[in-house]
């Protein structure tokens, strides 16, 4: 008796793992921090092709910004909540400059994420190439599936 008795609750244990896996699914998009302000460091990049939404980028003549790998919830990043309405406000030595997540950054830490050339050159000197001491947070876009900036800045000289 006492046997079945421990193999009934064993058998139970991969349904509630299974259980949690489904449930917890749902709440990726509340992994996601936004208005919570980070500090961190930019770089930039000039790739073109296929971003991680699954658009076309070009990332030496759009505004947009790769977010560290640790950020993304999904197995296709295509899918993925960051893709879905949420843009990046970076804010440099009182510029600020907000725009859409459209790639991934796997060589990014948590805090450091990898903007387009032209959203980098709206904020700092392209020679600087890294920018540490950077505030930056996820926020919604206004408009549904709005990925255009919401901000943009002059650039610096």
């Amino acid at each position: 008796m006492r046997v079945v008795k421990n193999l009934k609750v064993l058998a139970g244990v991969p349904l509630a793992a299974a259980a949690l896996t489904v449930l917890g699914a749902g709440t990726a998009a509340a992994a996601i921090p936004v208005n919570k302000p980070m500090t961190g460091s930019m770089t930039y990049y000039t790739d073109a092709g296929f971003g991680a939404c699954g658009t076309q980028i070009n990332a030496s003549t759009q505004l947009l910004v790769a977010v560290p790998h640790t950020w993304w919830t999904s197995a296709n990043p295509n899918n993925d909540p960051l893709c879905g309405g949420i843009a990046v406000k970076v804010t440099y030595q009182g510029r600020s400059i907000t725009v859409p997540v459209r790639d991934k950054c796997p060589s990014c830490d948590a805090t450091h994420i990898d903007l387009s050339e032209p959203a980098f050159a709206r904020l700092a000197p392209l020679d600087l190439g890294v920018v540490n001491g950077i505030t930056w947070q996820f926020v919604r876009t206004t408009a549904l599936g709005a990925t255009t900036p919401l901000t943009a800045p002059t650039p610096v000289g």
